[in-house]
């Protein structure tokens, strides 16, 4: 399991691709070969009220913040904590060129005795 929650300014919101952007970390993330697949979940949520360093409207944020069920080494999350950041960065590089915008990145993990789950998703997969 590994949830996938994207935060950023409003401003943001007709610059970015949002569904593109969802869909890049998804497509990272299984590429990384750290999550499986059925237990990826990506979404964005736009913040409509923000101060950000002196107060200028025009500057944005991105935070992505990535929770994970317990159990991977270190190695391992760093490795994709590298490639999801990066792939991030690579997608958004020409627009940070042209806007004042910060990128960050946070993966922690999910204590699996005190967070319960159930699904069926791995039940309708095909294949």
């Amino acid at each position: 399991m590994a949830h996938f929650m994207i935060d950023y300014s409003a401003n943001l919101e007709e610059a970015v691709d949002w569904p593109g952007f969802c869909d890049l970390i998804r497509r990272t993330a299984i590429d990384t070969g750290v999550f499986p697949m059925a237990g990826i979940r990506v979404r964005a949520f736009r913040a409509d009220h923000v101060s950000i360093a002196d107060g200028d409207p025009k500057h944005g944020y991105i935070d992505i913040s990535v929770r994970l069920r317990g159990g991977r080494t270190l190695e391992a999350r760093k490795s994709a904590t590298a490639a999801l950041f990066a792939a991030a960065e690579d997608y958004l590089k020409p627009l940070m060129q042209t806007r004042s915008i910060a990128l960050s990145m946070e993966m922690r993990d999910i204590d699996p005795e005190l967070a319960p789950k159930t699904g069926t998703i791995r039940d309708h997969l095909k294949g």
